[in-house]
C-alpha cells in the first residue's frame, strides 16, 4: 500500500514558513507600535530598581508607585523630549536663518584675561585662534551653508509634532502596563531566553538587562546634564532663544556630537558684540560642560556593558534613520545589547575547545 505521508522534509519546511509568514504579519500589524514599545521596555528595565524602592516607600502599593513614576517620566524624560525636539521641527526657519547669519560673522581677537587663566589659559588662547584660521574666510563661513541641509534631513527623519506626540503617548501607556505586570514580563523574557539557550539563558537576560541600563543611563542622562548646564549658561549670559538653543544642544548631545556646536559659536557671538561680561561668564560654563561626557558617560555605561563609543554614535544616528526621533534612544541600546551577547557567547567557549 503507497504511503501519501508528505516527506520529513516537506514538513519541516511547511512549518518554517507558516512560523515565519506568522511573525512577519504580528510585525506588520505592529510596526508602528515597535518603537513606542521598545523605547517603553527601555524605561523600564532602567527605572525598575528605583520603581521597585519607591513601592517600598510607598507602603507596598503598586498603584502610587507607578503614578509617581509616571510623572517623573513626564517630567524628567518625556516632556523634555518631546519639548526639545518639537521646538526644533517647528523652528526649522529660525534655525536655518541663524545658519546663514554665520557668514557675517568674523572670529574675533582672544580676550586677554584668557592668559591669566592657571593651566589652561595658553590653550584656550591657541584654541580660539585655531578656530580662527582653519580657513581663510572662517569655520563658521564654511559651515554654514550646511546648516539647512542638516536641520532638513532630521526634519524628515523626525517626522511631525503630531506624530512625535502620539508615539510618546503609546510609550507612556506600554511602560504603565510594564510597570503593572513587571514581574510576569520579566519571567516571561527569562523562560523565552531558557527555551532558546538553556540555563544559559538566563544569563543572556541579566546580561541584556545590565547593557539596556546602563548604555541607557550613560546616553540619556549625560545628554540632559549637558543640556541643562548649557541652558543655565545661555540664559545667564542673554543669549536669545535659550530654550531653543537648549534643545538643539539636547539632541546634539544625544547624537554624541556634543554641545560645542552651539556655545562656542555663542560666545564667539556674544564677544563680537562687545559683551565681555557675559562671553566670559558662558566661556567658564562651557570650560566646565564640554569635557564633561568624557568622562561621566563612560562611567555609567562601563557600569553594565563595556560598550566602546562609536557604537554609540553609530547606533543613535543608525537608530535615528531607521526608526526616527525615537531611534536616537533605541539604537545604541540594541547595539550594546547585541555587542554584550557577542562578547559573551565568545567568552564561552566549551572546554574541550580551548586551547591548552
Amino acid at each position: 500500500m503507497r504511503d501519501n505521508t508528505p516527506p520529513e522534509i516537506t514538513r519541516i519546511t511547511l512549518q518554517v514558513l507558516s512560523i515565519g509568514l506568522l511573525i512577519g504579519g504580528a510585525f506588520w500589524i505592529l510596526q508602528f507600535f515597535i518603537p513606542s514599545i521598545l523605547w517603553a521596555t527601555i524605561i523600564v528595565i532602567t527605572t525598575w530598581p528605583l520603581f521597585q524602592l519607591i513601592q517600598r516607600r510607598l507602603w507596598n502599593k503598586r498603584a502610587l508607585a507607578i503614578l509617581v513614576m509616571v510623572g517623573a517620566l513626564l517630567l524628567i524624560v518625556i516632556l523634555p523630549c518631546a519639548v526639545a525636539i518639537g521646538s526644533i521641527i517647528m523652528n526649522t526657519e529660525k534655525i536655518t536663518a541663524w545658519g546663514d547669519s554665520l557668514r557675517q560673522m568674523e572670529m574675533p581677537p582672544p580676550p586677554g584675561f584668557l592668559a591669566n587663566i592657571p593651566m589652561i589659559g595658553p590653550r584656550l588662547i591657541g584654541a580660539w585662534q585655531k578656530g580662527g584660521s582653519l580657513t581663510a574666510e572662517g569655520l563658521s563661513k564654511h559651515l554654514a551653508p550646511y546648516t539647512g541641509t542638516l536641520v532638513s534631513w532630521f526634519i524628515s527623519k523626525a517626522g511631525s509634532v503630531g506624530l512625535l506626540l502620539v508615539h510618546f503617548l503609546f510609550t507612556l501607556i506600554f511602560a504603565i502596563v510594564l510597570y503593572a505586570n513587571g514581574e510576569a514580563a520579566g519571567e516571561a523574557v527569562r523562560a523565552f531566553c531558557r527555551r532558546l539557550a538553556g540555563q544559559r539563558g538566563d544569563e543572556i537576560a541579566t546580561l541584556s538587562a545590565k547593557a539596556i541600563r546602563s548604555v541607557a543611563l550613560g546616553v540619556i542622562v549625560t545628554a540632559l546634564v549637558q543640556a541643562v548646564l548649557s541652558g543655565i549658561g545661555l540664559a545667564v549670559s542673554g543669549v536669545p532663544s535659550p530654550g531653543l538653543l537648549t534643545a538643539i544642544i539636547f539632541v546634539s548631545c544625544l547624537c554624541q556630537i556634543g554641545p560645542g556646536i552651539i556655545l562656542i559659536p555663542a560666545i564667539v557671538w556674544l564677544y563680537w558684540r562687545g559683551g565681555l561680561v557675559s562671553g566670559s561668564v558662558l566661556l567658564v560654563f562651557a570650560v566646565i560642560i564640554l569635557p564633561l561626557d568624557n568622562f561621566l558617560r563612560p562611567i555609567l555605561i562601563r557600569k553594565g556593558a563595556d560598550m566602546p563609543l562609536i557604537l554609540v554614535f553609530i547606533g543613535v544616528i543608525g537608530g535615528l534613520i531607521a526608526m526616527g526621533v525615537i531611534g536616537l534612544f533605541i539604537g545604541p541600546v540594541i547595539l550594546a545589547v547585541a555587542n554584550t551577547l557577542l562578547k559573551s557567547w565568545i567568552r564561552d567557549v566549551p572546554a574541550g575547545e580551548q586551547n591548552p
